[in-house]
C-alpha cells in the first residue's frame, strides 16, 4: 500500500518525470544518468536539463551517489550512478507500492551490471510497444521469494522478468557473468557449470511453474562481459538446452548504446 508523505519535505519537489526515475531505480537498482535520461527521452529530450535535475534531487536528499562507482579506472569519465535515499523511497511510496525487495543483491558492481541490463531491456521493450513485467509482479502471484528450491540447494536468478509479446508472454531468468566465479568446481561453491545444471533440472521439472506460478515458458538469458567466458559457456550446452540464451557485452562499464544493440534479441524474441 502507498504510504503518507514524509513530514520533512525539501524545497525541491519531484515532478512526474522524476517520479518515473525513482520508480525505475526502485525496480531495477542503481541507475546512471545516461539510463535515466533514456527512460524519459520520449517526453523530455534535453539531456542537460535532466543532468541538472538529477543534481538538484541529490542536493535535496532524494538521491545519492553510491561510493562504489568510484572504484574503477577513469571513473570521472563515466556518468554518475544514482540510487534512492530513504527520503526518496518515502516520497515514492506515497505514489506506488515499492519493489525494492526484488532488486539485485550481493556485490555492488555485480548488482549494478544486473540493474543496467534489466533497465535497458525494459526501456527498449517499452519503446517497441511491448509490456515489461517486473519481478515484483511475478513474485506476488504466490507471494514467494526469488530463490527456487532445487534439491538441497537453492537456485537464485540475478533477476526475473517477463515480456508480453503480440503472440503471448515469455518469462526470463537473467544471469550476468563478470568472470568472477570458476567455470567448474569440485567444491560445493557456485560455478558456471553448476548453475547450468541447476537450471536444467529446474526447467525439466517445470519448477518455475510450481514456485512462481508462471504459466508461460521460462528462458534463461546469460549476459557475459567476456567473449571467452561466453564461448566456454556455449560449450557447456547441448542440443537439449533450447531455453538457454547468451550474449556478450564488450564494455567495461555498462553504457546504454552497447546494451541496446546487444540485447535486441530479447525485445524481438
Amino acid at each position: 500500500m502507498a504510504q503518507r508523505l514524509p513530514s520533512h519535505r525539501p524545497y525541491v519537489h519531484p515532478t512526474a518525470r522524476e517520479l518515473r526515475w525513482f520508480a525505475h531505480i526502485d525496480r531495477h537498482g542503481p541507475q546512471s544518468s545516461e539510463f535515466l535520461f533514456e527512460l524519459t527521452r520520449d517526453t523530455h529530450r534535453c539531456k542537460d536539463t535532466s543532468l541538472r535535475r538529477l543534481q538538484a534531487l541529490r542536493a535535496a536528499g532524494y538521491l545519492c551517489l553510491p561510493p562504489q562507482q568510484r572504484q574503477i579506472a577513469k571513473a570521472d569519465f563515466n556518468p554518475y550512478v544514482y540510487d534512492l535515499t530513504p527520503l526518496g523511497w518515502d516520497v515514492l511510496s506515497y505514489e506506488k507500492d515499492l519493489e525494492r525487495n526484488a532488486r539485485p543483491t550481493g556485490h555492488w558492481w555485480h548488482g549494478y551490471w544486473v540493474s543496467a541490463v534489466s533497465s535497458a531491456i525494459e526501456i527498449e521493450a517499452t519503446r517497441a510497444g511491448l509490456e515489461y513485467i517486473p519481478a515484483a509482479r511475478i513474485l506476488a502471484i504466490r507471494n514467494v521469494g526469488m530463490a527456487i528450491p532445487v534439491g538441497r540447494h537453492k537456485l537464485i536468478p540475478d533477476q526475473l522478468f517477463a515480456i508480453r509479446y503480440p503472440d503471448g508472454y515469455r518469462a526470463f531468468a537473467l544471469e550476468v557473468d563478470r568472470g568472477t566465479e570458476p567455470l567448474r568446481s569440485s567444491a560445493a561453491r557456485k560455478s558456471l557449470q553448476r548453475s547450468v545444471g541447476q537450471y536444467r533440472e529446474a526447467l525439466q521439472q517445470k519448477m518455475h511453474h510450481k514456485h512462481y506460478g508462471l504459466k508461460s515458458n521460462l528462458a534463461v538469458f546469460w549476459v557475459f562481459t567476456s567473449f571467452k567466458r561466453r564461448s566456454q559457456f556455449d560449450k557447456l550446452l547441448d542440443g537439449r538446452d533450447k531455453q538457454f540464451m547468451s550474449q556478450n557485452i564488450a564494455t567495461q562499464v555498462p553504457n546504454y548504446d552497447g546494451l541496446r544493440w546487444s540485447l535486441n534479441s530479447i525485445v524481438s524474441a
